[in-house]
């Protein structure tokens, strides 16, 4: 009894995080940030999060390589996450991603069927089915969900996230509270840490307090010590126009 008592409190703890009320769910933006590798600009990403007409909502990314470094090394990445919030909780229901490099592409197809409890992950000709858990979201939907529970008072934790046919888990640590100089001014930030299982990937999130905590600034350190960042460079939405 005592072992089923402490299993359902971990329930709770876990699945409170993605309850949220209507007013936390982050304002709509149109963002896009400058694209780093190490101090050589090269891309830029576009990220956009809407409300669809039958109510349901998407959260769009699409980023490439431009200027010089595309004439030798074209790179298209597009991610769509398509979800809900039900029952008070973000729900994702299709997911896509598409990376384009030269002649490889990779696609990523994964169906989320909360009736049958079933996720169909389906990456090029390999497919996979797993189960759904509580609160488990898609690698794109994950990032809204930290701009909503910082929102809420929430300091991130973990996340669990449908990925190449498992449900991983994502570690997050509160660093600091920073000021961050970017394009657009000098934004009080909340800086938080990814930090990979058994890697020494690590990824760095600045969020900013008075953008309903948009990511303003990313770092990831790549595992072929490549430094990886994107800088905010314009901002329809969440109480700024700077096109």
């Amino acid at each position: 009894m005592l072992v089923k008592k402490r299993l359902f409190l971990l329930y709770l703890l876990f699945y409170t995080s993605f309850c949220i009320a209507d007013n936390e769910i982050p304002g709509f933006f149109e963002v896009k940030y400058t694209l780093y590798s190490n101090d050589m600009k090269v891309g830029l990403m576009e990220r956009r999060f809407f409300q669809k007409d039958n109510g349901k909502y998407t959260f769009r990314s699409e980023s490439k390589t431009t200027g010089l470094i595309a004439l030798f090394k074209k790179v298209h990445v597009l991610e769509v996450s398509n979800w809900d919030l039900i029952e008070s909780s973000f729900t994702p229901l299709h997911y896509t991603y598409n990376r384009t490099k030269g002649k490889k592409i990779r696609d990523v197809d994964i169906n989320f069927n909360w009736q049958t409890k079933r996720i169909v992950n389906s990456v090029n000709d390999s497919t996979w089915h797993m189960q759904t858990q509580p609160g488990v979201l898609d690698k794109l939907l994950y990032q809204l969900t930290i701009m909503s529970d910082l929102k809420s008072g929430i300091i991130p934790k973990r996340y669990f996230i449908a990925d190449g046919g498992k449900i991983k888990e994502y570690q997050f640590e509160h660093i600091a509270d920073e000021i961050i100089k970017t394009p657009l001014g000098e934004f009080n930030t909340i800086k938080l840490a990814r930090h990979k299982l058994n890697s020494d990937q690590e990824t760095y999130l600045w969020c900013a307090y008075d953008l309903d905590f948009l990511p303003i600034k990313v770092i990831n350190n790549e595992k072929d010590d490549r430094i990886s960042t994107a800088i905010i460079k314009s901002l329809k939405g969440l109480g700024l126009n700077t096109d």
